[in-house]
């Protein structure tokens, strides 16, 4: 009796934590609508949550891996982009770099990916810089 539930706690914990997995590394897919009447095409965002591994400034994309075992997949960017802090305010570039957990917003546009959104989960490393004064005086 005892083994048959240890064996059922130890079955549904593995099932979450497959479950756990999969939801952490999942990715949307995008859907595209055409109107047969209008012809308008309408075209849905798709959300990837992962890590960035490499930002150059001087370039126009962003490397961006969602696991560890897969290769780096380069987004786009351009000026409409924005970058949120987890709080929704908004950064500016230089709070970007490698190794920083983010979730991306983007839409396809041919074979690009053009990011719309960039949410990064941990704040920017911030620096305060503290200056103190010390006062010596000597007795006569």
């Amino acid at each position: 009796m005892k083994q048959t539930r240890l064996v059922k706690m130890l079955a549904a914990g593995a099932g979450f934590a497959v479950a756990l997995g999969m939801a952490f590394a999942q990715e949307t897919t995008t859907t595209t609508t055409t109107n047969p009447v209008t012809g308008a095409t309408t075209e849905s965002t798709v959300t990837s949550t992962g890590t960035i591994t490499t930002y150059t400034p001087s370039s126009d994309y962003i490397t961006f891996r969602s696991t560890t075992d897969t290769a780096p997949v380069r987004y786009y960017y351009n000026k409409s982009t924005t970058i949120l802090d987890p709080e929704g305010r908004t950064v500016t570039w230089s709070a970007i770099r490698p190794d920083l957990p983010a979730t991306f917003y983007y839409v396809k546009e041919g074979d690009r990916m053009i990011v719309r959104k960039i949410v990064l989960t941990k704040p920017a490393a911030t620096y305060e810089k503290k200056e103190s004064t010390t006062t010596t005086t000597t007795q006569p």
